[in-house]
């Protein structure tokens, strides 16, 4: 399943310098505002051990693993809600994301422009808030406005739509984002018909690096907890200086640091988890490979995620969770020992299944 993360955040606080570590698609890093104009988009590979562990079970022709799209959007500024610098056009492209991923700095640099002056990341963290919130404003009320017009003649389900705008408009005013407010499930496809820019899940990603005032980032983390966020700490010019490096380079690299794996496997899986994601594999000696699919997918929904006709002609699944998988060596002793086993249509998909699915069409 296709998923993208937008990066967002003020200018200059290394958004893409994190886009370029993440994709390695060679964005523009300008010590300039809106040196993103049109937003970048590339390809970060999940990292996942278990895929690497399976395929040295099956020593399979190739390795395929799961992706995340990740999305460069130009720098926000106070009043992009009213069409400052680079305004709707900004607003727009996050509309079109899945979920953001929020970089502040909490770094000093003189070389490098903050564009308010100076470095205070919850100040940054407000206006972001307050301009996708001000143009959140102004949807709802569109919204309502439209729908309570239709809802006078006797229409009910604009009465019910426009009761949803109005319960997200009293949360908007209040300072609230819309992924705060709590709907009903009758509420819900409402609310998601009106594609609010704070109704997507969130994470920060702090930007660090030496300079950094330990109380500026435990700020930063004392506001995302009261958000139920979650903060990733990197040091984006490190993790660059990773991503450039030759791979066989990389453990040796991080070993000097200190580090078990770099910072941006962090910031994947996070936009990966708050996004609700969850993997499983297939497993043959043609192809090893790790599957995208949403928390709560049945086996169909699973298979589908392969092929349309895997999910249309759904037979059966044979599936067998990772650690047996792996503790047992494979599909033929997992046979044996009973771990292998049929599920039909209802089965939900586990995190780490390893499955192979039967079908007809």
């Amino acid at each position: 399943m296709g998923v993208t993360c937008g990066i967002v955040g003020l200018p200059n606080v290394g958004k893409s310098t994190l886009f370029n570590a993440l994709t390695a698609a060679g964005a523009l890093a300008a010590n300039y505002p809106f040196a993103t104009v049109e937003p970048n988009v590339g390809v970060a590979v999940v990292p996942d051990p278990r895929l690497d562990r399976i395929a040295e079970i099956v020593n399979p022709k190739t390795v395929v693993p799961t992706t995340m799209e990740f999305t460069d959007i130009a720098g926000l500024v106070a009043g992009a809600s009213a069409g400052e610098g680079l305004g709707n056009q900004f607003l727009g492209h996050i509309r079109e994301v899945d979920a953001v991923a929020h970089v502040v700095r909490v770094f000093e640099d003189s070389n490098v422009a903050h564009v308010g002056g100076a470095i205070d990341p919850i100040s940054d963290i407000e206006t972001t808030h307050t301009e996708l919130a001000l143009a959140d404003l102004g949807t709802v009320e569109r919204a309502r406005d439209r729908q309570e017009r239709k809802a006078r003649s006797g229409d009910a389900e604009a009465a019910a739509a426009a009761a949803v705008a109005k319960k997200l408009e009293v949360a908007l005013g209040a300072g609230e984002p819309a992924r705060a407010v709590k709907l009903t499930e009758t509420e819900r496809p409402y609310a998601r018909d009106l594609h609010l820019l704070t109704a997507k899940p969130l994470l920060y990603v702090a930007n660090t690096d030496e300079t950094t005032n330990p109380e500026l980032l435990e700020s930063v983390r004392q506001k995302a907890a009261v958000e139920n966020a979650e903060v990733i700490v990197i040091d984006g010019k490190t993790e660059a200086e990773i991503a450039e490096l030759p791979i066989e380079d990389r453990a040796d690299f991080l070993h000097d640091l200190g580090l078990a794996e770099p910072g941006l496997n962090k910031v994947i899986r996070a936009a990966y988890s708050v996004l609700g994601l969850n993997t499983f594999f297939t497993a043959s000696e043609k192809e090893a490979r790790a599957w995208t699919f949403k928390g709560g997918a049945t086996a169909p929904q699973a298979a589908g995620q392969i092929h349309t006709d895997f999910e249309k002609g759904f037979i059966r699944a044979e599936v067998v969770g990772y650690d047996d998988f792996v503790t047992l060596g494979g599909e033929a002793a997992a046979k044996q020992s009973g771990k292998w086993r049929l599920e039909g249509k209802d089965y939900i998909v586990q995190e780490g299944d390893v499955i192979h699915f039967r079908f007809n069409v």
